[in-house]
């Protein structure tokens, strides 16, 4: 809810709200041919526990920026979590661990380099030529805002091939709250897609919930027609959040079918 002065109160706390917003509409970047609305909130000072708060409520963050989305005709955004104690991985998603073993991966705050820019670069370049994706090209001060911004929850996971003199070759962000670790993005080489990184990214993330006695990994939004968002339905068991609950209200999570 919002408190008098621009303050949010979450989970007894106190976060700066800073700006909120309901974007117009506008083309939708997962499904062609609709439109989408998302909400957003810029905050600062948002501890981990009120990022909980947020999470289990469909919330995602970049940053400073925090948004679901609120599509008035559209219900395909669903947000999808894993319940650690009873994930099983399939044996292709077993493949690809086995695959990344032989990489060295540092869990770390994260920062902002010229390799990390040019991983991100060479990922995304990729995308667009495979996908159709737009151009996104960051720079320092863009990468630091995405990706880097100083929050107590954030925690980067880097993935290096010491056979290749150290390489970096993949990279996650991730957010670690009193109840969950939260995947927030992941890019990677193209060469080593073969590998299935981004596989062997949530396979680690679930692996470090449970180390840490974390219940929940969250994996952002599912949307079952697009092929950059499908594939997190693989991941099972897993949950589904019905609707968009408030802050007063008690968010609605149930088994997928």
């Amino acid at each position: 809810m919002l408190a008098p002065g621009g303050f949010v109160c979450l989970n007894s706390r106190v976060a700066r709200l800073l700006q909120q917003l309901i974007e117009p509409p506008h083309p939708c970047s997962y499904l062609p041919g609709r439109s989408a609305q998302v909400e957003v909130r810029l905050m600062v000072d948002v501890s981990a526990g009120e990022l909980d708060e947020l999470l289990v409520r469909g919330w995602r963050r970049f940053g400073p920026v925090y948004f679901r989305p609120v599509c008035a005709d559209c219900q395909e955004c669903v947000t999808l979590r894993i319940p650690v104690a009873s994930f099983a991985p399939s044996r292709n998603q077993k493949r690809a661990a086995r695959r990344a073993a032989r990489l060295r991966r540092v869990v770390s705050s994260p920062v902002v380099s010229q390799e990390r820019l040019a991983l991100h670069a060479r990922w995304h370049a990729h995308r667009q030529r495979a996908r159709g994706w737009e151009d996104n090209l960051l720079d320092e001060e863009r990468y630091h805002l995405d990706f880097a911004f100083p929050h107590p929850s954030v925690r980067e996971a880097a993935f290096y091939d010491d056979a290749r003199g150290g390489r970096l070759v993949g990279l996650g962000i991730v957010d670690d709250t009193p109840s969950a670790l939260s995947a927030v993005y992941f890019f990677y080489d193209p060469d080593y897609e073969r590998d299935s990184l981004g596989t062997a990214n949530v396979l680690a993330i679930v692996e470090d919930a449970r180390r840490l006695g974390r219940p929940y990994v969250y994996l952002g939004y599912r949307v079952a027609a697009c092929p950059s968002l499908r594939y997190k339905s693989h991941f099972t068991p897993h949950e589904l959040l019905h609707g968009r609950p408030g802050p007063d209200e008690r968010p609605d999570w149930r088994p997928a079918p």
